[in-house]
């Protein structure tokens, strides 16, 4: 039987096309991280939970967050994809840091912007942290990847009597 064709905005690349693809990752890494987030969602620490119920149904700005999401090779807390946004609760641990600040390099890398919380912070006051997400939110910031084209001003431009540019 042939293949049904779809119709889709994207640029040729089917809908369930493998996100982690451009970061050279076993299959068997790959089950292990989504296992991993999976069982993040269904065994979240009272930090995540008071975090969540605050960005949950868009709740900062507007803008929607998924929580532990899997990001090239790591597994992030709380990510808005459309602002290219990660907020962490950071570990406890001196090995937590490490492999936190490791994960933050390689995001960085590829543009993603990432705010770190501590678990008391968050069990605190989250006026703060409600301020300092939207703040990072609200910021512009370049899509990576999706560099526009340079383009002579107007002023520069020379028209022949067609209308086209010389």
């Amino acid at each position: 039987m042939t293949e049904r064709k779809t119709l889709s905005l994207g640029s040729g690349e089917t809908a369930n096309a493998d996100k982690t693809a451009g970061w050279n990752i076993s299959e068997s890494r790959k089950d292990k991280l989504y296992d991993r987030a999976r069982y993040n969602r269904r065994h979240p620490s009272e930090a995540h939970k008071r975090l969540w119920g605050l960005l949950d149904k868009k709740g900062v700005g507007n803008f929607a967050f998924n929580r532990e999401v899997v990001m090239g090779s790591s597994v992030v807390d709380f990510a808005c994809k459309t602002r290219w946004l990660v907020v962490e609760i950071s570990g406890e641990t001196e090995a937590d840091r490490t492999i936190e600040e490791l994960s933050d390099r390689k995001l960085k890398e590829v543009g993603v912007r990432i705010i770190r919380f501590t678990a008391e912070e968050v069990m605190g006051d989250l006026e703060p942290i409600e301020q300092a997400i939207l703040e990072e939110l609200e910021r512009p910031f370049d899509k990576p990847g999706k560099s526009k084209p340079s383009r002579p001003a107007y002023e520069k431009r020379e028209f022949n009597r067609s209308g086209t540019v010389r």
